[in-house]
């Protein structure tokens, strides 16, 4: 009996951090489409040992409360190692809060949610937060000033992130996405074509090189 009441008590103190809060990545196509396509090309800004990026992943920001818990669209984690994780939990990453967080806007989004969003992020150590509204071709961009999170005034319709020099901007009511270089933010498809160009064009060189009788 004593056995059972110290299984029984031992497993009950046993906190169960879920890795899915059960809702969908996205609600429409172009939602989808935004998220992965952060995803892709925010993977090859920084060096990948450094760095964890992740779409629609729970981050768990306070041990023994798994009720406190958000699902960013994306996020980046500069500081810390790519890899496998079921979900994000502050306490194991040396306590290193996502330092950019990116919500994707859809039909369903209202403003009370964002607002219970920036609330969140800010109380909890985000840099920067960045709402993207690829539907009506508009963004926002918070970012930390002491403890809060504050908005930048977007004159230009174009802001560029301070930590991942990427630019946002609204070009022919557009919404753009831009590595430091200006180029464009690709699709996984576009991303994919050129991956294959390249290696076409790499097979035709080394072709060549055989012609000409050269080691390859």
């Amino acid at each position: 009996m004593e056995i059972q009441d110290f299984i029984k008590r031992r497993f009950s103190e046993v906190i169960v951090y879920p890795d899915s809060d059960g809702k969908p990545m996205a609600d429409n196509t172009l939602q989808a489409l935004w998220i992965i396509m952060l995803y892709n090309n925010l993977r090859g800004i920084v060096d990948l040992d450094e760095v964890f990026i992740a779409a629609d992943h729970l981050w768990y920001p306070i041990e023994g409360d798994p009720k406190t818990r958000i699902a960013p669209d994306v996020m980046v984690v500069i500081g810390r190692p790519d890899g496998y994780r079921g979900s994000y939990k502050q306490w194991l990453e040396e306590d290193m809060a996502p330092q950019v967080v990116f919500e994707v806007l859809s039909p369903s989004s209202t403003e009370e949610e964002m607002l219970q969003k920036l609330n969140f992020y800010e109380k909890f150590g985000v840099e920067e937060f960045i709402i993207l509204d690829p539907e009506k071709g508009g963004f926002e961009a918070y970012v930390r000033k002491e403890e809060k999170l504050v908005q930048h005034s977007i004159k230009r319709k174009e802001w560029t992130s301070p930590t991942l020099s990427v630019q946002f901007s609204i070009e022919k009511g557009k919404l753009l996405a831009k590595h430091k270089d200006g180029s464009p933010f690709k699709t996984f498809t576009e991303l994919k074509n050129e991956k294959e160009g390249l290696k076409s064009e790499n097979e035709k060189l080394k072709a060549r090189l055989r012609e000409l009788g050269e080691d390859v």
